[in-house]
């Protein structure tokens, strides 16, 4: 007996795995059974993906749902992890739970880097394991260095084709290959998702459509700052002529709301309708059709531009490529890679044209060199490219993508001269330079 456990925790990510499985990405197996995590920074309170409206329409997909939540409480999914020598306790212990007794078990996880998907993979220690993508990370390099016995056991990446021409850089340190899941097979499976609709409140027809992430619970914006950009993302909905606007919060967004937002929509003479139902952006695409779709780096602005052919705008990437710390920060691919392709909300005549900024083939470029710059000990391959595009490439437009310490820190193309490297490290100069602050303070105090 074999039986193939596929991890979740969006329903984005449970569309992809049913797309596979409906385009025959997987080889046939016994038992199929969907394991659900919910990664929510409190689970309790936000729905996990078989509560959403729209899982029923992939339910019948799976000989059964499993909760990973449940199996290991109290632990939390995105902090647990099983410590080696409870490992084979672990597996006994979710055999006997799952009822899988002596069979097979092979694997399909997301973000294999990070728990849960690693602590899945540890605890099924002889799975074969394939990883699927269901954003714009699978782009990027992977974040943190995979155990060999685990990264050896990963046969190919899934990833949907939300830049056509652009080949994921995630897992290539294992020589992992890269499968597309069909576009087709995928829309198909939306549409199935859009018999939800009836769900959901009654929408304004062709309106602008505002996405909101989950910044401030990244840690990446307050939320004050946050609120301000879906403020930004509505004065420039309203600039360019949009009278009717839908606000989308993220699903796994923090219950917290206020009236600001309202009270713009009111002095901008903008009828604003808030969605609080968890579902797909890309069941809105079906059930409202809207005429822009507007978000600071989310996937969704992909699938809108990609596959539905929706006209996209982005707001706040040169906020958040400066923001995000350490350099290494994962999101910085999918911010690199909306920031280089969509227009940006301010400029009316790059969004009224859907200019790209950037040609596809320069981008791979260019992911290569970030790739490198965030994780040159994962993928020295990378320097040479890298150096080429840095010498080549570098200048007012490309800058926003590099930090000048990280250049210096690698000894790459754009680094800080040689004959000042010393100063940061100088703690003369250091001593000097508070000195001087200090007294500026003092004088304008």
């Amino acid at each position: 007996m074999t039986t193939r456990i596929l991890l979740a925790s969006t329903l984005y990510g449970a569309a992809t795995l049913a797309a596979a499985l409906d385009a025959d990405r997987f080889a046939p197996a016994d038992r199929t059974l969907l394991l659900i995590a919910n990664n929510a920074a409190t689970p309790e309170t936000t729905p996990a993906v078989d509560e959403m409206p729209g899982f029923e329409q992939l339910r019948g997909r799976f000989d059964g749902v499993l909760s990973w939540n449940e199996a290991i409480a109290p632990f939390h999914p995105g902090s647990w992890s099983p410590r080696t020598d409870d490992i084979p306790l672990w597996e006994r212990y979710l055999r006997l739970l799952w009822e899988l007794g002596d069979d097979n078990v092979e694997l399909a996880v997301e973000s294999i880097q990070v728990s849960p998907a690693m602590a899945v993979a540890q605890i099924f220690a002889g799975a074969p394991v394939d990883v699927y993508a269901d954003g714009l990370m699978s782009y990027g390099p992977t974040r943190n260095k995979i155990d060999p016995l685990i990264g050896t056991r990963v046969r190919r990446l899934l990833h949907l084709d939300l830049v056509p021409g652009l080949k994921p850089l995630l897992l290539t340190e294992f020589g992992v290959r890269p499968e597309v899941v069909p576009t087709e097979v995928f829309l198909k499976v939306l549409a199935d998702l859009c018999d939800t609709a009836g769900e959901l409140p009654r929408l304004p027809g062709e309106p602008a459509l505002l996405l909101g992430q989950y910044l401030s619970a990244l840690g990446i914006l307050t939320a004050e700052e946050e609120e301000d950009l879906h403020v930004r993302m509505m004065r420039g909905a309203a600039q360019l002529g949009h009278r009717h606007v839908v606000f989308k919060p993220h699903p796994t967004a923090p219950a917290r709301w206020s009236r600001i937002l309202e009270k713009e929509a009111e002095r901008l003479g903008v009828e604003l309708t808030v969605l609080e139902t968890p579902v797909l952006a890309e069941v809105l695409y079906q059930r409202m059709r809207p005429v822009l779709v507007v978000g600071c780096f989310s996937t969704a602005l992909l699938t809108a531009s990609a596959l539905y052919g929706i006209p996209v705008a982005r707001i706040g990437t040169s906020t958040l490529l400066d923001r995000l710390t350490p350099y290494q920060n994962s999101n910085r691919v999918p911010v690199t890679i909306v920031d280089a392709l969509l227009p940006d909300l301010t400029d009316r005549t790059a969004v009224e044209a859907q200019e790209q900024p950037l040609p596809v083939g320069e981008l791979d470029e260019l992911l290569r060199a970030v790739g490198y710059a965030m994780q040159a000990k994962i993928y020295p391959d990378l320097r040479r490219p890298a150096e080429r595009y840095l010498t080549a490439r570098l200048d007012d437009r490309t800058w926003r993508y590099f930090k000048r310490r990280r250049l210096t820190s690698l000894g790459l193309p754009g680094a800080i001269p040689s004959q000042f490297a010393f100063i940061p490290r100088n703690a003369t100069v250091r001593r000097v330079a508070k000195r001087a602050r200090s007294l500026k303070r003092a004088a304008l105090g």
